[in-house]
């Protein structure tokens, strides 16, 4: 018994030392509870993405705002038919996991899509080999979705030279002796992207540019017809497709960025009201967004 008595409260001490040291483990290695507001934001964004595309799966109508050189694919497809000359497509000098190359792949396939319709031939000069494999099988794939595999000439996709500037020089000797009517210059691009510009536009043809880099931005602003600016680029895929995927995605990324927008607004306010009147109205709110280290 008296063994009993001394086993017993050290074993019950033992049990209950062990029951809080639970969330102490949990907080520390499975959930760390001061960065609760992380998971919930995370949880926003994906629920508002899923919304959208459930809803864009089912049919509904997601309204995205017109992109002025998106409209005008078609009528510089058509303008190059008419006049009998060939269209010119650059993806830039990305690798195949550069975020802007994949999306100047999804609006290639869009352009060769119509450009098998309207039988005009297509050139797609690369300066990486693998991108132009790629670019070769999306091409192929479009001009059959099209109705037209017969169209398909694989010598039109190919692959020019992986140094920069050769590629630049190459690129505008094929302007200057080919003439394309329609010049499109979409995914990443860096110091070569006035010569281009500058070369297309020599030659008058129509050009569409777009780039996620801002120091090129004002390049092909200048130089060039029209320009989808930042991330009007990655947005063209799916304003282009109407793929429910891609478009509930775009929507649900939109409506999370007014989330965004308004919180920086109150946010300011608030911070404003504070240092006007000496108050702590923005403290609770700032604590909302803190992220713990």
């Amino acid at each position: 018994m008296q063994f009993l008595s001394d086993f017993l409260p050290q074993s019950l001490f033992a049990i209950r030392e062990s029951l809080l040291a639970i969330p102490r483990f949990i907080n520390t290695y499975l959930f760390n509870v001061d960065k609760l507001n992380v998971l919930v934001t995370l949880a926003l964004i994906g629920g508002l993405i899923l919304y959208f595309i459930y809803h864009a799966r089912r049919g509904r109508a997601l309204f995205i705002r017109q992109i002025p050189g998106l409209l005008s694919v078609q009528e510089a497809i058509g303008r190059a038919t008419e006049l009998g000359k060939p269209i010119l497509y650059v993806s830039g000098i990305g690798g195949e996991a550069d975020v802007a190359t994949i999306a100047s792949m999804n609006i290639l396939g869009y352009i060769a899509g119509y450009v098998a319709d309207y039988e005009t031939d297509l050139l797609v000069p690369c300066i990486n080999p693998v991108v132009m494999t790629i670019e070769q099988e999306l091409v192929r794939d479009s001009y059959t979705r099209a109705g037209r595999p017969e169209n398909f000439k694989q010598d039109n996709v190919y692959f020019l030279t992986d140094q920069q500037f050769a590629y630049a020089a190459a690129v505008s000797g094929i302007m200057m002796r080919e003439r394309p009517a329609a010049n499109f210059f979409m995914g990443s691009f860096a110091a070569e992207s006035l010569v281009l510009a500058e070369t297309g536009a020599a030659t008058g043809a129509i050009q569409i540019a777009g780039t996620s880099s801002p120091s090129q931005i004002p390049f092909f602003i200048v130089a060039c017809d029209y320009t989808l600016i930042g991330e009007e680029l990655f947005a063209a895929g799916a304003y282009l497709s109407r793929e429910p995927l891609l478009l509930g995605s775009l929507k649900g990324q939109d409506i999370a960025k007014l989330f965004i927008m308004a919180a920086l607004i109150i946010g300011v306010a608030l911070v404003t009201l504070d240092a006007v009147h000496g108050s702590q109205y923005s403290a609770w709110f700032i604590k909302l967004f803190a992220i713990a280290r």
